[in-house]
């Protein structure tokens, strides 16, 4: 079995999670592949998320090969068996295990952003990691739990290799291994996409939880009603198929009670739905009462070709054929929102139909045709960092050409609106403000032309 990412690993792994739901549990995601995975496990169980910070030791001159790890409040495993075919000498590894213990402590000031710890005594403290190699840093990490004085330790992980399990299962109080392999090879070779996870993407998801988590706990006890724009936990999502011409187009649809209109949020990809930060957007527009279809124009093999996510006019026609799909099962309007490609065949798609509103992300609306971009009657809005000042550039060129209502805002001191998590969260805010104020057409609103 392979995942289609760590994504997937973590919704299929929550599923044998299922029995702790009713514990008193602590994820604790090891940075930087772990957390993803981490993340769709505490959300199934409606669990905080947390980290185990670890660092493996490596053998300077073979570098994958690792001889052991450290983790915080001291934790520090060798591999004996390792370190002793590695004929590394004892000044040599001292040299290793300052550096590394150097870099722990920076990743701890970097990742958790001066927030203390979750607390974990006397709690169950569930490690989930993307893989296990040799297994010192799965140990670390739960020896890491350990001694932040968690009650129960639990190792979770979606493949490692059969050999690991029997030492980790003394270390561990139970160890759950969705895939135990004779013989595991790359831990890459079991997804389909085993990409680089950034700090970025590990602060997005624990701000994510973070914001979940607070939501959830004042809806439970507050008195007074919830903060404006969070009247409701974000609601889950499912994955869906929608039919464009040819092809099945994969998306996460979401839908809280009553939304007043969609929103299909468009990528020019084949798996930017699995990115953290376009699923934080949604989450903050699912917030407000809004609903959410974040959809990959393209399948996974067109998007190895690199031209498609630039073939505009077949974004847009996907986009039309979502927008009908939307409408058919939700009886709603829809708005459309894009990044990237996605924001030139948002408002390409735009053209001529009846939507309510338009946003685009940090994307490239001047691809889209200028017959097109006059011909929107949606009331469109541009966020850009304003860092990033050919961007910006492009999406005032895209302004230029319309007619209707319109707005550029350059977010102050961000290039990439997609790499902080602070500019993640004002990027979404906006789109939500756009979104709410125009989900329903004004009075007098010029009807939408006709499609040529």
């Amino acid at each position: 079995m392979r995942y289609e990412n760590r994504a997937d690993a973590g919704r299929r792994l929550a599923r044998c999670l299922e029995y702790l739901r009713d514990e008193n549990v602590v994820v604790l995601g090891v940075p930087r592949g772990g957390v993803p995975v981490a993340f769709e496990v505490a959300r199934h169980l409606g669990a905080p998320l947390d980290l185990a910070v670890v660092r493996k030791l490596r053998v300077p001159w073979q570098p994958d090969l690792g001889f052991g790890a450290l983790g915080e409040h001291g934790v520090r495993v060798i591999d004996r068996a390792v370190l002793s075919e590695s004929g590394l000498d004892p000044a040599g590894r001292e040299t290793v295990e300052r550096a590394e213990r150097a870099e722990l402590e920076r990743r701890l000031r970097h990742l958790r952003d001066d927030r203390p710890p979750l607390p974990v005594t006397g709690r169950t403290a569930l490690v989930v990691d993307d893989s296990l190699s040799t297994g010192a840093t799965a140990e670390a990490a739960c020896r890491v739990a350990r001694s932040r004085g968690a009650g129960h330790v639990v190792l979770a992980v979606p493949v490692g290799p059969e050999a690991a399990l029997p030492h980790l299962r003394t270390v561990a109080d139970r160890v759950v291994c969705l895939q135990p392999l004779r013989h595991l090879g790359s831990a890459g070779a079991w997804y389909t996409d085993f990409g680089r996870v950034t700090d970025a993407e590990v602060a997005t998801l624990l701000a994510e939880t973070r914001q979940t988590t607070t939501i959830a706990a004042t809806a439970a006890t507050a008195a007074g009603p919830l903060p404006e724009h969070a009247s409701a936990a974000p609601s889950p999502d499912q994955e869906v198929e929608v039919p464009a011409g040819p092809v099945r187009l994969a998306a996460r649809l979401a839908l809280p009670p009553t939304p007043p209109v969609a929103v299909a949020y468009a990528l020019g990809g084949g798996s930017g739905r699995h990115r953290p930060p376009h699923q934080r957007v949604t989450a903050v527009l699912r917030r407000a009462g809004l609903g959410t279809l974040l959809i990959d124009l393209l399948t996974e093999d067109e998007e190895r070709t690199p031209h498609n996510a630039f073939d505009i006019l077949l974004l847009a026609r996907r986009l039309r054929a979502a927008t009908d799909w939307l409408r058919r099962e939700t009886g709603l309007p829809v708005s459309h929102c894009g990044a990237g490609t996605g924001a030139g065949a948002a408002v390409e798609a735009a053209a001529g139909d009846d939507i309510r509103a338009v946003v685009c992300l940090g994307g490239r609306p001047d691809l889209a045709q200028p017959s097109a971009l006059a011909r929107v009657r949606a009331p469109c809005l541009f966020v850009v960092g304003a860092q990033d000042t050919r961007l910006l550039g492009l999406n005032r060129l895209a302004a230029d050409w319309m007619c209707c209502d319109h707005r550029v805002v350059p977010v102050p001191g961000a290039a990439d609106l997609f790499t902080a998590p602070d500019t993640v969260e004002t990027a979404a805010e906006l789109a939500r403000d756009w979104f709410t104020a125009h989900h329903a057409r004004p009075e007098g609103a010029a009807r939408p032309l006709t499609s040529a």
